[in-house]
Order: structure tokens, then sequence, then C-alpha cells
């Protein structure tokens, strides 16, 4: 996933490891924009992501990340309804038919 680690939970994603260059470099948050409200106020740090608007985004780089890290991670253990989406299931690849000698 974009070479990042995606957590789930009860078959959600509800968590994304991002260790790249910004903006890619802490934790999204996968959810619904109904939620993007409440949960911006609820965590210090925490911002829409620049490019999946629809995503929030905890950088590494906030003063308050690990404060912000360990209180997202108890709310998803506690199954916060606002945190994470459902994964669509992954399509079978088609086998190639070509045969190679």
């Amino acid at each position: 996933m974009f070479g990042c680690k995606g957590c789930y939970l009860h078959g959600r994603l509800v968590l994304v490891l991002a260790a790249r260059d910004e903006p890619w470099n802490g934790l999204l948050v996968p959810t619904e924009k109904k939620h993007h409200e409440s949960l911006l106020r609820d965590y210090k740090g925490l911002i829409t992501h620049p490019i999946l608007k629809k995503w929030l985004y905890l950088p590494e780089s906030d003063g308050d990340f690990e404060e912000s890290a360990r209180a997202l991670v108890e709310s998803i253990k506690a199954d916060d309804p606002r945190i994470g989406v459902e994964s669509k299931p992954k399509s079978p690849r088609k086998r190639s038919t070509t045969c190679k000698e």
C-alpha cells in the first residue's frame, strides 16, 4: 500500500504507518469525511492529508506526535466507529494464458 504498512482491525483498515518523505511520514487515519471535524477536534496535530483529502494525517514531525499517536491507537483498540474504512475485497488476478517454452 503506497510503500506503507496498513493496520486492520475486524476487517477494517484503521491506520496506515508511513515512513517516507512528507506528506507520507507519520500516521494516516482512514475515515469518512463526516468524521473529520470531530476527529480533528479530539486529536492534537491531526490534519487533513494534503493529497488523500478523504483521510486524516498525523505527521511524525508534529510536536504532539507521540501523545496523539498513543491516543489514536487507544481509540482504535476501543473500536471508535469514526476510525477506519471497510476494505474492498481484492479481485482475483487473471492468470496468464500465454505458455512459455
